[in-house]
């Protein structure tokens, strides 16, 4: 794997020293190590040990410096074909996520501290996996920034232990002990708490040095320099040392009796505990956030309430005045740290959701349309599904039209978008794509090809987004298909984005619909209170197209005649629609002889997959029943006239087409503009008898 890592700087610090171990860790295991910071002291290391380094300014919070930083971070990913980038602060995690969008890299946090529910640091929750380095962080995650529980993968930091393994120090009649704490120089480090619980401590035991390992940010000096009056006013400044940033820590801690963490807010995890217990050190801890993943108190060590010199003094008496129990202590430690908080666990761990990064992909397809063009995207749901095995795929659809893809065998689910009721707007857009960025979309396919519809892919924040490049605002997708065509049927269209992808058409394209054996019964139950249950000779006939589109409706007249004629050849019919459609129902029975059976507005569009199923052969003008015979296998036969059945055919086996086509059609309007609707009028009840006698041996 090709692992990049950012963060803001490579000084000391524990983020960075878990970064730099990481990195060795993957070039002694054959992976390809990069990592990206504004640099320091351990470039040279890092580079030493075969990563390669990139200097960007990732650490500053400037809006246009950071939009820099993600053009050349891409041509970084690019170009050292990153698998994944790995974020481990938030400055950084902005400039990462933006940067993977249009490339192949995969995007991770992990989460190193406990973050303000603020809008800047929401970027840490919106990977697909988010590692935490304690359980603490991992609740913190989900209860405030809106992470999945599935999302989360705790891996605890760890320590290089042969790194702290140095041999103590034997000092012939000591007469001293020493107390160490370690960290940034920051209030949030509880300094004037511990350096009370100090000053107890030298009441109690005279005997005692106190080492203060770290340093204070150059902004922030005047909180060093607090620390040092604070020593002089509790009269123990003979006793404390400012040691400043160190590179020996393990051999400070080599001479340490006693570790002290003296942490006020929730530690994310605590990576100095970990050294100290390497190195022997017994610890005595704040009881805050990670830190209770790392101690059992009073078994590897001992835990305080924060911000309480009083009982971190007594617990430092307790260590220092009892070597057997400081030492049972700081056995257990060891013993602990080698089954959990080892380098090799800790990068192990961290490979394997990097595997399961890889190896997982999120896919969302985006039809809103109508239910016709909804079961037109079927045969896509398919092919998708068989180039992608194991993927978790979903179909963003319309509020009307989901019960057509309830049962799809392709889909792990199904999104909503009821966006088209009384209340739609853009804002119910955005909302709706705040949604779907919790899915963590690797790849969405907009088949919906609308404005709206390539914003909320854009919104969404997928590493890849696939539509055409229509000029309505197509510009938002990462992979827009700039040639292709449009006078070819809505199925073949559909694969040419797919083709982009390596999806290949199979060489008989089919629509599917999967009707359940509840829809099944329920026709059966409706054919027999009509006495169709045992009748084979069934011809179903489609009353009308939409209320929108009269032009695509066959005269009333002719269908009324075509009953007649089936009647007399013994063909019962029955007749399906809407239940808008009942005053055509009615002008229907008043011109025929024969009883059709009357189906209208009596089935969802299962029930109406289920009972067309049950037709020897189906008639219909060009509406969403038309795609729902042909993925049903059902024979047909269509009407098209003010459309062109080249761009809305379905793919069907046994289809047949009757399209008569005068000067003014294809016209595309839902009026006749010239008020003879000659394109469908010409279509004959007889024509249509005859083709229906062609087809009836089509299906046995």
């Amino acid at each position: 794997m090709r692992i990049l890592q950012v963060l803001p700087e490579l000084n000391v610090g524990g983020v960075e020293t878990g970064t730099v171990d990481l990195a060795k860790y993957l070039v002694d295991h054959g992976h390809q190590s990069v990592v990206v910071s504004n640099g320091g002291e351990l470039v040279s290391d890092l580079e030493a040990a075969g990563t390669r380094h990139y200097t960007l300014p990732v650490h500053k919070k400037s809006f246009w410096l950071m939009i820099k930083c993600v053009k050349a971070l891409r041509a970084i990913i690019r170009n050292e074909k990153a698998d994944i980038v790995h974020a481990r602060s938030r400055v950084p995690a902005w400039i990462a996520y933006f940067a993977c969008r249009g490339t192949q890299a995969a995007f991770i946090t992990t989460c190193h501290g406990y973050y303000g529910n603020r809008m800047f640091s929401q970027v840490m929750g919106w990977p697909k996996l988010i590692i935490v380095p304690s359980r603490v962080i991992g609740r913190h995650m989900m209860e405030h920034f809106g992470a999945l529980s599935n999302s989360i993968r705790y891996i605890p930091r760890s320590v290089d232990v042969e790194k702290f393994r140095a041999q103590r120090p034997v000092i012939e009649g000591k007469s001293f002990f020493t107390v160490t704490i370690v960290g940034r120089l920051t209030p949030l480090k509880g300094h004037t708490f511990f350096l009370r619980a100090m000053a107890k401590v030298a009441r109690a035991m005279p005997n005692i040095r106190i080492w203060i390992i770290g340093d204070a940010p150059a902004a922030k000096q005047s909180y060093k320099a607090e620390l040092q009056v604070l020593t002089h006013r509790l009269g123990i400044q003979e006793h404390v040392e400012f040691l400043g940033n160190r590179k020996d820590v393990p051999q400070l801690l080599a001479q340490t009796d006693v570790l002290v963490l003296s942490t006020v807010t929730q530690e994310a995890f605590g990576r100095v505990i970990l050294e100290a217990q390497a190195a022997g050190v017994p610890v005595v801890a704040t009881s805050v956030g990670g830190v209770v993943d790392i101690i059992d108190d009073g078994q590897t060590g001992l835990l305080v309430m924060p911000k309480d010199p009083d009982g971190m003094a007594k617990a430092v008496t307790r260590v220092l005045g009892d070597k057997k129990f400081a030492a049972q202590l700081a056995g257990a430690a060891r013993q602990k740290l080698q089954e959990n908080f080892t380098l090799g666990h800790m990068a192990s761990q961290t490979l394997k959701v990097y595997e399961e990064l890889l190896n997982s992909l999120n896919i969302l397809v985006i039809k809103i349309s109508a239910t016709g063009d909804v079961v037109l995207v079927t045969a896509s749901l398919k092919a998708l599904r068989e180039k992608y095995p194991r993927a978790k795929i979903y179909c963003l659809v319309g509020k009307e039209s989901r019960k057509v893809l309830q049962n799809c065998p392709y889909l792990d689910g199904l999104i909503i978008d009821d966006t088209r009721q009384k209340n739609k707007g853009w804002i119910k857009a955005i909302r709706l794509s705040h949604r779907l960025r919790k899915y963590r979309f690797d790849k969405i396919i907009d088949f919906q090809n609308s404005r709206k519809s390539h914003l909320l892919a854009f919104l969404s924040f997928p590493r890849e987004s696939y539509g055409y490049d229509n000029g309505k605002w197509s510009g938002l997708l990462t992979n827009p298909l700039k040639q292709y065509r449009n006078d070819i049927p809505a199925v073949d269209h559909q694969f040419q984005l797919l083709q982009t992808m390596g999806i290949t058409p199979p060489k008989e394209l089919a629509l599917e619909l999967w009707p359940s054996k509840k829809d099944r019964k329920y026709v059966q139950e409706l054919l027999d209170a009509e006495w169709l249950g045992n009748v084979t000779r069934i011809v179903g006939i489609n009353i009308a197209a939409s209320q929108k589109w009269q032009t695509k409706n066959w005269p009333v007249e002719h269908a009324a005649r075509l009953c007649d004629l089936l009647s007399g050849k013994s063909i019962r019919v029955l007749i399906t629609g809407m239940e808008k459609d009942r005053s055509l129902v009615e002008q229907l029975l008043a011109r025929t002889k024969s009883k059709p059976a009357i189906f209208v507005g009596r089935t969802d569009i299962l029930q109406l997959a289920a009972l067309i199923e049950r037709c020897k052969v189906f008639i219909t003008p060009d509406s969403a029943p038309l795609h729902v015979a042909a993925a049903m296998r059902t024979p047909l036969v269509a009407f098209f006239g003010p459309t062109d059945s080249q761009r809305h055919r379905p793919p069907a086996r046994n289809m047949i087409i009757l399209e008569k086509k005068p000067a003014c059609a294809p016209c595309y309007s839902p009026r006749c503009l010239i008020m003879t609707h000659a394109c469908m009028r010409d279509i004959t009840p007889d024509e249509v008898a005859g083709k229906i006698e062609s087809l009836m041996g089509a299906r046995p």
